[in-house]
This record gives structure tokens, sequence and C-alpha cells, in this order.
């Protein structure tokens, strides 16, 4: 799961894992930070998406949403929380020792997201302590960032999860 150009997004002292290489607990360093890649959304996704889980105004009416407090069009965060989930289990949470999470303890969406923007994921460990009560796993406290074509933060949240040790599973 290395970063793109090499490795850059990847702490220096935290070997390159191979692509879709299986994460264990020991391999959630804090401090360690991934690139998770890209994605675009357009405006028929933000409109459909909105239309089936997120009806409000702003975000499956353009010429009301032009009028509205955001001057147009806005993807709904719960999408741009989805899109980032996608990339997150692709490129950071590994199937095999994922036990899945605990919850979130944060989200935030500090500017919208607009049809057309590119967002751009990445996720660092913050955190990393063994089982109090089951050995077998570990805890990992981690941060996905979001940001758009401009660098700016659209999204950020911190969320718990639970995997297994490298003993567990050989």
């Amino acid at each position: 799961m290395p970063a793109a150009a090499g490795g850059a997004g990847i702490l220096a002292s935290v070997p390159d894992l191979p692509e879709r290489a299986t994460w264990y607990f020991e391999d959630y360093v804090p401090g360690r930070t991934v690139d998770c890649g890209s994605f675009s959304v357009s405006e028929a996704e933000v409109v459909a998406f909105a239309k089936e889980y997120d009806p409000q105004p702003f975000h499956i009416d353009p010429v009301s949403a032009a009028s509205g407090p955001y001057g147009g069009l806005i993807a709904s965060g719960w999408q741009t929380t989805s899109l980032t989930m996608r990339l997150l289990v692709e490129h950071f949470i590994s199937a095999e020792s994922g036990l899945g999470a605990a919850g979130v303890d944060e989200i935030r969406w500090p500017k919208p997201v607009r049809p057309g923007d590119t967002l751009h994921v990445r996720a660092t460990v913050l955190q990393a302590r063994p089982s109090k009560s089951k050995p077998d796993r570990g805890i990992i406290r981690s941060l996905a960032e979001v940001t758009n074509q401009h660098g700016e933060t659209v999204m950020r949240l911190t969320a718990i999860n639970f995997v297994l040790t490298r003993n567990a599973a050989g």
C-alpha cells in the first residue's frame, strides 16, 4: 500500500508494503501516513446520491442551490464519506485482518464538495495499542483527511478500528 511516486506519502522510517498487502496490527505504526488515492464527483453523481439518501435542495436542485446558502450545488457529506471509505478499504484497511470499527470519534466537512471536484484521501495512524481483553487484536485510532484539487480540506474523520495481530493470523 505504498503512496504514489515511490512511497512519498509514507514515513521514511516505515518500509513500504506491497500493493494490496495484508496489514496486521503491527503494521499500523503511529505516524504512518498512507496515500489512498483520489476520486472525482460529477453533477449527475451528486444529484443521484442525494435524491436517494440526502434530498436537500442544495444537493439535488441546481437552480434552487444557486440562490441557497452555498451559492450552488454541493455534494452530501455522506457521499464524500462513502467514497472516502471505498479508498480506505482499498488502501488502508485489510479485509483479512480488519475486524470493523468501534466507531467514529469525529467527522467534519469544513468546505463543500462541488460537482467536478477531484478529492484526494490520505490516512494517518494516530494511535495503536494492543487490546487488554483480547490478545489476538489491537486497536488503532486513525485520521482520514480529504482535500480537493486546491489543497483545501473538505473532510476529516477520526475512527477507531480493531485489527488482528500477525500472531493471530498465523
